[in-house]
């Protein structure tokens, strides 16, 4: 898998062990631009880290997500401001 593309967009695949644990595959052939549409499960979680300095990687029991990802764009959720709203 190439680290970015042309267009420096992040690239990913996802790698499922059977067609039996993909729930929704969408495609839309209108124009030239059609979209897709993959929602699957990857099962419990085995493992989730950088397998190289810019691909993550999230390994679960039905199958693999590999996505294109610097480090340094992983950010910690917002922290949710307890300051005694009502």
């Amino acid at each position: 898998m190439a680290n970015t593309n042309e267009k420096d967009e992040r690239d990913f695949s996802i790698e499922l062990k059977s067609n039996q644990h993909l729930t929704r595959l969408l495609t839309s052939s209108n124009g030239g631009g059609g979209g897709v549409l993959i929602e699957g499960t990857l099962g419990r979680l085995q493992h989730a880290f950088f397998v190289e300095p810019e691909i993550l990687e999230v390994k679960g029991s039905c199958g693999v997500l590999r996505v294109n990802l610097r480090m340094s764009e992983v950010k910690e959720p917002a922290k949710k401001d307890d300051g005694g709203e009502e």
